[in-house]
């Protein structure tokens, strides 16, 4: 019977676990890079103790809320492990919201500290005018000269004055919060996603398992650490004492070089930066030679698949939400697969998949009364998700939360099919569905084929007002450079591949509105063509 009175059998789990024991097994194994400065796992760990100091001398407690406004370099990473060591919630908040944004954040979850990097200093200069001082600032000085936001104590001298700090006693459970993480709030404010350190923790396992990341595993940050605490790869690595390899900023000319300075076996990317990599100068043959790129956020297309191919590497999707800490399913490849066409590669890849290690029982795709839709590979139904890495709920919302987790589910509006061999496949957003002449589009399926055209390089399509039909499908393209294309070559394109009712009646070429994380904002461009229209679907 299992004894939780005296830990025998029982240890609560948070992912700070997976950092003291790298810095135990490998104190001199190379854990953080970021241009010429680099720590070993045992200086990273007395990083974390120093920060955890610091934060305890401050007068940070147990619980207490501690934000972050830092890209992807040390210091964010550092605020993985920092925060957790002495019982603090990490806030890592998008660094491309607004003000009003980023002041709702620290209102909403009632932040006690903010850790910001200089070149954040304007906007929290102007938050602090609003919402009043909070009782600790440090500034993070990377590329520029130290801004003097009133109050703030420079990162450096901050964790020089928690040296030799003694921590709290903490009544840990591995129930309790270690990280909020809010949504983008695309209909409406954000929400607070509560992580706990058990879910965290179990997460992060599944993506090194999935991921197959050893000690030898060179991690390349391309991913936004903000998002998903980083897909929980800023645990994962470390979990099997990788080394994480961190960029301030995304571009190609650094991924190439990088990758090859630093021998890199890992890296997330958004579908947006494979878009940005595959059309890059510096690409060419083996260029990536044996990493590892995990995706997410659209199926990768063909000719993705095939740039990715040419480069040396191998391209893996994943599928998942904020609410369940990053993925939850995984397009695992099947023996057999690499004796496909690309082509037919592409299509067996650009399924969602099967649920990754951690959540193996917690993925369904069901109907409106919650039975399983059948495995036909036509019925569409809702995929839900419970388990051991679904969030425990929306910060200080019970209502989202309760409404969220109907029949005991955590219900994603993502709209798939089954196929007989048990892969899940993406059609599309509840909200994405086009219903055109009281047919359904998915926006998806169109996706997919305008990917296909040589001269697309990103893509979205929505359902626009049409006076005969209630809505129709527009693309909104952005072209590859040096390429062009025109609405009657576009149209036709998909004609020639979809039913004529499916493919775009309307064609705008454009630079397309995303997220921090590389998703396209649909809902701006269909809010922006709905204006001044009453949706009627006919």
């Amino acid at each position: 019977m299992l004894n939780q009175q005296d830990g025998v059998s029982y240890l609560n789990l948070h992912p700070g676990l997976f950092l003291e024991r790298s810095a135990r097994v490998y104190p001199d194994k190379p854990a953080v890079v970021y241009g010429d400065r680099a720590y070993t796992y045992a200086e990273f760990d007395h990083r974390i103790a120093q920060l955890a100091g610091g934060l305890t001398q401050a007068g940070v407690a147990p619980g207490d809320r501690v934000a972050y406004l830092v890209p992807n370099i040390p210091e964010m990473l550092e605020g993985h492990y920092g925060p957790m060591r002495m019982g603090g919630v990490l806030v890592a908040i998008n660094t491309r919201l607004s003000k009003r944004e980023i002041g709702f954040i620290l209102r909403h979850s009632g932040a006690k500290a903010l850790i910001f990097d200089t070149e954040f200093a304007g906007v929290v200069g102007d938050v602090l005018d609003e919402i009043g001082e909070l009782e600790l600032l440090v500034e993070v000085v990377d590329q520029s000269p130290r801004s003097g936001v009133r109050g703030a104590i420079e990162y450096e001298e901050f964790l020089a004055g928690g040296e030799g700090v003694e921590l709290p006693e903490i009544e840990r459970s591995e129930l309790d919060t270690i990280a909020i993480d809010y949504t983008s709030g695309t209909t409406g404010e954000p929400k607070g996603v509560v992580y706990s350190g058990r879910g965290a923790y179990l997460n992060a396992l599944g993506q090194a398992l999935d991921a197959g990341l050893t000690p030898q595993s060179v991690y390349l940050w391309t991913l936004p650490m903000f998002h998903c605490n980083g897909w929980c790869y800023t645990w994962a690595v470390t979990a099997v004492g990788g080394a994480h390899v961190c960029l301030r900023q995304v571009n190609a000319a650094d991924v190439f070089s990088q990758t090859a300075e630093q021998s890199v076996t890992h890296m997330c990317a958004a579908p947006s930066v494979l878009s940005l990599i595959e059309s890059s100068p510096h690409a060419g043959p083996g260029k990536l030679d044996n990493v590892k790129i995990f995706t997410g956020g659209a199926p990768p297309a063909p000719r993705v698949l095939r740039a990715m191919q040419s480069m040396g590497a191998e391209l893996h999707h994943l599928y998942g939400l904020t609410e369940t800490y990053g993925p939850s399913t995984i397009a695992a490849i099947q023996p057999g697969w690499d004796d496909l066409s690309v082509d037919e590669q592409a299509q067996m890849k650009s399924r969602q998949g099967v649920p990754t290690t951690t959540l193996h029982a917690g993925v369904r795709v069901v109907t409106d009364d919650m039975a399983d839709v059948p495995a036909d590979a036509e019925t569409i139904g809702e995929v839900v998700a419970r388990g051991n890495t679904v969030m425990t709920g929306y910060y200080r919302d019970a209502e989202a939360t309760e409404t969220a987790f109907t029949a005991g589910w955590f219900h994603t509006g993502d709209l798939a099919v089954v196929h007989p061999d048990g892969y899940m496949e993406l059609k599309d957003r509840k909200k994405d569905v086009i219903i055109s002449g009281g047919e359904n589009i998915s926006s998806v399926e169109v996706e997919k084929v305008l990917m296909e055209h040589p001269a697309v390089l990103e893509t979205c399509v929505v359902g626009v007002p049409d006076e005969r039909w209630g809505e129709a499908p527009k693309a909104f393209i952005a072209l590859r450079p040096g390429l062009d294309a025109d609405e009657t070559e576009i149209i036709e394109f998909c004609r020639q591949r979809l039913a004529h009712f499916k493919a775009p009646r309307h064609v705008e070429f454009g630079e397309l509105p995303k997220t921090a994380t590389g998703k396209v904002q649909k809902f701006m461009l269909r809010e922006r063509e709905w204006a001044g229209h009453e949706r009627r679907i006919g």
